[in-house]
């Protein structure tokens, strides 16, 4: 995602690496708490859903004991946290989940990707999600699709929340994935939080162009293997009250970022995933979106399913080498299209919050547009759930979408296909 470095590299780069190198010394303090200023850390309120169904959600630890954990030798095996978001039935009584835990809102105020932003300035740890602790899930709309997602490079699973429970409100299952030591906190059961190895790794890695490339090729496998895992345990796996509730042979992934390259090579290599959306991840390990070579095997390859690319202005398959490869190569149906006025950030819930804290701060700005773009914050989000739901809806239900896929629409004129 955007951010404030003082190696400024791309910011849509695949694996977002501008989140590596030290912060410049204009960067704002990131403690987790309110440490300077007057007056109480900002409490940020995100979107409530727009489909038909109240979600619920729970949250589920996984541990992978094939496999010692790929970025701490010690730890032999693999751990996740997952959450999942599904249509409830109702949510009386049912309390509204945090956005993040408290060791995760303190990682990611540490971390601190936001450009511009004092992140001790914010409860992070405050922020309210529309999905309700264990309600009940809606059982009268059969087996419900399963979606998985993976977050960008450096960030938690939650920062992708206002997608997932919009999507889970219109009937699907959502599977939220933190890859551990990537994102920018996890925290397990019992309070234990392992925070990101990524700056460090780019550190040693730097300015090693060959060991940079190794580096997102190990990020982007080690994810890739989180999702299989992921699909492998989760159908036995889910809490008793879920089971029945999913279908496993209706399956998609999607992700922003380098959580878009994940789900785009995790199709290529996965013949369970269905349908795959990148919002925003270039589909190449190289660290400008406009630098040809290098590709993944997804885009080298090209894949038989449907896919569907959204990027931010500017993206297209003119300016993003690997997805016009991807284009070319593959031989099931595929749209293209970005916002107008759109940064990287835009795809996550920084479009939400930003604007909040920028208002409520006296922000100049230029600290919006830095984030999320030019674009209309309300109309962002509005466009992303309508084309990211008719995707999914299209191919995963045999649901109309009355050609919102098919081209330009006056509902949503921000949205430019290629």
């Amino acid at each position: 995602m955007l951010t404030r470095r003082a190696v400024m590299m791309s910011a849509t780069a695949a694996l977002a690496l501008s989140t590596f190198p030290a912060r410049a010394a204009s960067a704002a303090p990131a403690s987790a708490s309110a440490t300077s200023g007057q007056g109480e850390p900002l409490r940020l309120t995100l979107p409530g859903p727009s489909g038909p169904y109240p979600v619920g959600t729970v949250s589920l630890h996984l541990v992978d004991s094939s496999r010692p954990d790929p970025w701490i030798a010690s730890r032999p095996y693999r751990e996740l946290m997952l959450g999942i978001r599904y249509p409830a039935r109702a949510v009386g009584g049912h309390r509204r989940a945090p956005q993040m835990l408290p060791g995760e809102a303190a990682g990611f105020a540490a971390l601190n990707n936001l450009t511009g932003v004092p992140a001790d300035k914010v409860d992070w740890a405050a922020t309210l999600t529309h999905a309700h602790e264990g309600a009940p899930v809606e059982r009268r709309c059969g087996p419900l699709p399963v979606v998985c997602y993976s977050p960008g490079a450096g960030d938690p699973r939650s920062l992708g929340t206002t997608l997932c429970d919009d999507l889970a409100s219109r009937g699907h299952v959502v599977v939220t994935v933190d890859h551990t030591y990537d994102a920018s906190a996890v925290e397990f059961p019992g309070g234990r939080v392992e925070k990101t190895v990524l700056p460090a790794e780019y550190d040693k890695a730097s300015p090693d162009p060959e060991r940079i490339k190794a580096l997102l090729q190990k990020t982007i496998a080690v994810r890739v293997a989180d999702i299989r895992f992921v699909l492998d345990e989760l159908p036995g796996a889910l809490p008793r009250a879920l089971r029945g509730a999913t279908d496993f042979g209706r399956i998609g992934v999607f992700g922003q970022s380098a959580g878009g390259y994940t789900a785009m090579q995790a199709m290529h290599d996965d013949p369970r995933i269905a349908a795959a959306a990148d919002l925003d991840g270039v589909l190449a390990d190289v660290q400008e979106d406009s630098t040809p070579g290098n590709l993944s095997t997804v885009a080298a390859d090209g894949v038989d399913r449907p896919f569907l690319l959204m990027g931010m202005d500017g993206n297209d398959l003119s300016t993003v080498p690997s997805w016009d490869a991807v284009w070319r190569h593959s031989r099931g149906w595929h749209r293209g299209l970005n916002l107008r006025g759109a940064r990287h950030a835009t795809y996550t819930d920084a479009v939400a919050l930003v604007p909040q804290i920028a208002r409520r701060l006296g922000l100049p700005r230029e600290t919006v547009v830095e984030n999320i773009g030019t674009i209309v914050p309300r109309h962002a989000i509005d466009a992303e759930r309508a084309y990211v739901a008719a995707f999914f809806d299209r191919w995963l239900r045999d649901r109309d979408d009355h050609g919102l896929l098919d081209g330009p629409s006056d509902r949503h004129p921000e949205a430019r296909f290629f």
